[in-house]
């Protein structure tokens, strides 16, 4: 089957604003956990991976499996506490509704894949009504995480594209490797998590600074799959 366009997702950095709430959900953590404040510069090298790898990749080389086990469950129920506090916000950045939305009026298929629990993913797209527009939702506890390409790959199961027909869209370079580990074409966004430098490192095809030029971008993937 020709013609296919699968549009993979990140959420975290790419979809919604969630640096700094889940900066603050860490430094809690830590924090409770004797550990001090941490820095948002080592806490946003990791998002993206599942939960319980990124702690453990920030938390002290000392720290066994049951410590790390606690301060990852710290970090769960501080961000939930967050949730609960007036003016809690993790905001859609401008222009991710109006490309979602165009996309799934021009005949893409769309997905995503995160690092999220299925739990915090459909808190977030219940708030701002996003489930209508994806066909398939892959999360950290699916299976392998970031950068295993395991969910771009049930994606395009899922959809019944090809590697050629599939363009994962992310803000870090464990999208990157991810997109490149499952043959996909790699779209980096500046605006999240990691540096241009990290995701052009990790492999991008392409990285963009902000959604019109993102567009652009797909519109050139689209127009290959439409020729084909």
């Amino acid at each position: 089957m020709s013609g296919l366009k699968l549009a993979v997702f990140d959420v975290d950095g790419t979809l919604v604003d969630s640096r700094q709430v889940i900066h603050n959900a860490m430094s809690r953590a830590f924090e409770r956990a004797g550990l001090g404040a941490i820095a948002y510069d080592r806490v946003r090298t990791i998002v993206g991976l599942e939960l319980s790898e990124a702690v453990a990749r920030l938390a002290p080389p000392d720290y066994g499996a049951d410590q790390v086990a606690a301060l990852t469950g710290f970090y769960k129920e501080a961000f939930v506490a967050q949730r609960a506090e007036a003016g809690f916000s993790e905001p859609l950045y401008d222009g991710a509704r109006e490309t979602v939305e165009r996309l799934c009026d021009e005949g893409w298929l769309l997905g995503v894949a995160t690092g999220k629990a299925r739990r915090g993913l459909d808190i977030v797209f219940t708030h701002h009504d996003m489930h209508r527009y994806f066909q398939t939702l892959h999360t950290a506890d699916g299976g392998p995480g970031k950068p295993h390409p395991r969910m771009v790959l049930d994606a395009m199961a899922a959809t019944g594209a090809r590697p050629e027909e599939t363009v994962v869209i992310g803000d870090t370079g464990w999208d990157m490797a991810m997109a490149r580990a499952a043959s996909a074409h790699a779209l980096g966004v500046s605006w999240g998590f990691h540096t241009p430098g990290e995701i052009a490192e990790a492999g991008a095809h392409a990285i963009h600074d902000d959604f019109d030029a993102l567009n652009a971008a797909l519109d050139a993937f689209a127009s290959t799959r439409n020729a084909a």
